[in-house]
């Protein structure tokens, strides 16, 4: 399986970086795991609705110039549906077992996806109603991801 995740502005926190590094190791027996990272715009501080939606539209074209068409696509949004780790994990064998071995995760920028990004997703999901940074939300999908490998397999993981 060769998964992708697409992600708005570059990680500096060595904690973060860190902490990816360790849960791509532990995935690399599982899947292949590529990592692009785009740049961010700047927000004004006091930016208008319009200004907000011409960032995040800038940001979604060049996470979508990454991102093929054969991928299946998983936009990360507080608005997609919640599923437990058991119900994730069984997703994305199901994902697998019927072809879809290209999968693409889309976290955005602070300001969140476009539209253009979400029309391209194939689901909205969401890991809580409270709002993450957008550089730690790489560091918790790549631990869910490496748990459902580990649900899946029937191998020992901590709860």
């Amino acid at each position: 399986m060769h998964i992708c995740i697409a992600a708005v502005g570059k990680l500096k926190e060595t904690y973060l970086i860190a902490g990816v590094n360790e849960y791509k190791k532990r995935l690399s027996p599982y899947a292949k795991i590529e990592i692009i990272e785009v740049a961010d715009e700047k927000t004004p501080e006091r930016a208008s609705p319009l200004e907000e939606e011409r960032i995040k539209e800038r940001e979604g074209e060049r996470l979508l110039a990454h991102i093929p068409d054969s991928a299946y696509v998983i936009a990360l949004a507080i608005e997609g549906k919640m599923k437990s780790s058991e119900q994730f994990a069984a997703h994305l064998d199901e994902l697998a077992t019927y072809g879809q071995s290209n999968i693409a995760f889309v976290i955005g920028g602070s300001l969140g996806l476009s539209r253009r990004v979400m029309a391209r997703a194939d689901e909205a999901l969401s890991f809580s109603k409270m709002t993450f940074p957008h550089q730690l939300m790489r560091l918790i999908l790549l631990e869910q991801i490496y748990r459902a490998f580990r649900i899946n397999r029937g191998e020992p993981y901590h709860k």
